[in-house]
């Protein structure tokens, strides 16, 4: 089979190299995926380059993408609810692991792999894992809100997504509103602008052009519930001014800068909470009631892909992977997949 390896951390054209492996068995409890297309985040090219060129692995090799989708090719013993012919989804397919989705077959423990409702296209599946499940979990950290989310779990909350246009704020812009919040999204131009408001925010505000604590409290008098933020250390002072009484902040990246300085009396009275957001560590029944209900969400047409969507799609064949995680790191509007063979 075809496979993107690398042995070392680096630039993605100098260490990521297109080789042929061996198709791999699965073992009691996994199931072996034929990869139809493969996700990239920034956390895949983040893992890629390292603190610095030239670090060792934790294994000897290494094939990236955390995200991915395709058809169950075998299945081992033990496995219950997947079958060899099920559509699915994945997700941390390469979390302490050494082999992600970048290649034509993968084998994954059985909990990682989500059957795709019928009629949701392999490329939406391949988008979900890390966003999806990230705003998710950034919906359900709020103390007065709700653990799961379904069709009005969010009923009378304000939801404030920085970075709409981003993977995670188009997802969270589309999960909070079928849980039935009011969405609002911060981003930088207008055509940032028209691709929230595809996504289905219901207020846009630019944070370029005006002031942003004005519009978002004109919105929200009392405030607002729920903050999905990419970028804490520069929206820390706007969060103080705009969130309501016991408001939750999820904080999922660190775009912007990794430290950040938190108003102490403004966020004190409020009584708000700081939760940082980060798949890997968020625990196996966070992660399986996120699948859960990302799942039902697509059975009920949520979390489209495609411009028109809010979510600009760009994709490269698995011998371009280099260039596709250069288009990540290089922070491209949009979604980046890598289709590895045809449905």
């Amino acid at each position: 089979m075809k496979s993107i390896v690398y042995t070392e951390t680096g630039p993605a054209t100098t260490v990521l190299q297109l080789v042929d492996r061996e198709v791999p068995e699965p073992a009691a409890g996994e199931v072996r995926v034929r990869v139809v297309w493969s996700g990239v985040n920034p956390t895949d090219w983040k893992s890629r380059a390292g603190g610095e060129p030239g670090e060792s692995l934790p294994f000897d090799e290494v094939t990236p993408n955390q995200d991915g989708s395709g058809i169950v090719d075998a299945v081992g013993d033990g496995v219950t609810g997947l079958s060899v012919g099920d559509r699915v989804w994945t997700y941390l397919s390469a979390y302490q692991r050494p082999t992600g989705t970048a290649q034509e077959f993968t084998v994954l423990p059985a909990r990682l792999v989500v059957p795709l409702p019928a009629g949701i296209g392999l490329d939406v599946g391949a988008a979900l894992g890390v966003p999806a499940m990230t705003a998710h979990r950034a919906l359900t950290v709020w103390e007065d809100g709700p653990s799961r989310l379904t069709p009005g779990s969010l009923d009378g909350a304000t939801v404030l997504v920085a970075g709409g246009a981003g993977a995670v704020g188009h997802a969270a812009i589309q999960l909070a509103r079928w849980a039935g919040a009011t969405v609002i999204t911060t981003i930088s131009s207008d055509a940032k602008s028209a691709l929230a408001t595809a996504a289905g925010a219901h207020h846009v505000v630019n944070y370029r052009t005006g002031d942003a604590a004005a519009e978002i409290r004109a919105i929200a008098p009392d405030g607002v519930d729920v903050v999905v933020e990419v970028a804490i250390s520069q929206n820390a002072d706007l969060l103080a001014d705009v969130v309501a009484h016991r408001a939750s902040v999820a904080i999922y990246a660190d775009n912007g800068g990794d430290t950040t300085t938190i108003p102490i009396r403004a966020n004190m009275i409020t009584n708000t909470r700081y939760q940082f957001v980060l798949l890997y560590t968020v625990g196996a029944a966070a992660l399986d009631a996120a699948a859960e209900d990302v799942t039902a969400a697509l059975r009920d047409g949520v979390l489209p892909i495609g411009e028109a969507a809010g979510l600009p799609v760009h994709t490269f064949p698995l011998a371009e992977t280099a260039a596709a995680h250069e288009a990540v790191e290089g922070d491209i509007v949009g979604k980046v997949l890598i289709e590895v063979s045809a449905e």
